[in-house]
């Protein structure tokens, strides 16, 4: 998770800080469920979920659209302050930076070992720096221009669901590293790059508000935030364009409501960015009233957020192979990705949510303190960490 560098921005706008901060803590969750519950199938598997654990996982679905929707806001507002040279050459040099970053630092934590037995697994700080690096190429168009290409992007590719990567032979891995999850001849792609690039375009776009006056702003925002869950809804009512799988009705109230929301993550379909980034834009708007120690809180997190993404990785992975030890499972569980844990390995929903409390207590003063260093700094690699 990245973010542009706050001294370049034209002030400091508490309520993207704080954003970026919830993302933090509900992506924590997201990974220490991974980690920590005796879960072996897909969370949103209808057949098999319960509503707590599709609830726990569903709600995890606002991190990456959000993050890098807000890494397109922070390009605009560090291209108001800087000349379009500029903002190129740090776009495209922290873009590469992240991607060498996903297939060094962070495969390392997530697996604590260097065989790399998926290969190179391109996740979402992968899709984040690749997005920078076609950002900085598009900000020679006019802001309304590149808003205009990713919104064409996000709300058109579903039209390519039919295509699979089959069809294009030698080509076939390329297919999957644009728009289709799976393996490739170098490792695993978890998040292809479509969608991802229209959503940080987009950010780029209305990043623009943030130089209108506030209530001109927020009445905005407010206004795309509905409209976005609007189109959420309708689109799923009509069930025939957004997602690649339909909804349905299932045994109870409960589930073909479940069903209604299970919408597609790899790669995010239509239906999967409107209803994560209408509810952002509208917690926008919310988070620009009010104060308190729960939202300087957030701003700790969302200060930092590349730090505090690779190190809360390290911290669950290394809690989940010291308790693994304890219990007897041996240093392997330190060794390895949670997809090759032991099948018995795991605890219930009320553990792993104790696990997540421990590891954002840990993260936090660790956050503060990285947050701290930054502020007090000016040296020039600290705006790539």
């Amino acid at each position: 998770m990245t973010t542009i560098p706050a001294q370049s921005a034209p002030g400091r706008f508490p309520a993207i800080d704080e954003l970026r901060g919830l993302v933090i803590i509900l992506m924590a969750l997201d990974h220490v469920r991974d980690y920590f519950t005796s879960v072996r199938f897909p969370p949103t598997d209808l057949a098999h979920t319960t509503p707590a654990l599709f609830a726990t996982r569903w709600i995890t679905h606002l991190c990456a659209p959000i993050f890098i929707f807000l890494a397109g806001v922070s390009a605009r507002l560090f291209a108001s302050r800087n000349p379009r040279a500029t903002l190129q050459r740090f776009l495209f040099t922290r873009g590469l930076w992240l991607v060498v970053l996903e297939f060094t630092v962070v495969m390392f934590v997530w697996m604590f070992n260097f065989r790399y037995p998926l290969g190179l697994v391109m996740q979402v700080i992968w899709a984040t720096g690749v997005s920078m690096c076609v950002l900085s190429g598009l900000v020679v168009l006019p802001p309304a221009y590149v808003g205009a290409f990713g919104a064409l992007m996000i709300g058109l590719h579903n039209l390519l669901d039919p295509i699979a990567p089959a069809r294009f032979g030698a080509w076939a891995p390329l297919w999957r590293i644009l728009h289709v999850e799976g393996e490739t001849p170098v490792g695993l792609v978890i998040y292809p790059l479509v969608p991802w690039i229209g959503v940080m375009a987009v950010g780029f776009a209305l990043g623009s508000v943030y130089a209108w006056e506030p209530a001109r702003r927020r009445r905005t925002l407010l206004w795309l935030g509905g409209i976005s869950c609007a189109g959420f809804i309708l689109l799923r009512a009509v069930n025939a364009y957004g997602d690649p799988v339909p909804w349905s009705t299932q045994r109870s109230p409960m589930f073909s409501l479940l069903s209604f929301l299970n919408v597609t993550k790899y790669p995010p379909s239509l239906a999967y960015v409107l209803i994560t980034l209408g509810p952002g834009l509208i917690a926008l708007v919310a988070l620009e009233a009010g104060t308190g120690p729960i939202r300087a809180g957030l701003r700790t997190f969302g200060r930092v957020p590349l730090f505090a993404y690779v190190v809360h990785i390290a911290l669950l992975h290394l809690l989940a192979g010291v308790i693994g030890m304890v219990l007897g499972y041996g240093a392997t569980m330190l060794t390895n990705i949670f997809l090759f844990y032991p099948t018995n390995w795991g605890f219930g929903l009320a553990g792993a949510y104790l696990a997540w409390a421990t590891v954002i207590a840990v993260l936090y003063p660790l956050c503060r303190w990285f947050a701290a260093v930054k502020r007090r700094r000016t040296d020039w690699w600290l705006a790539y960490l």
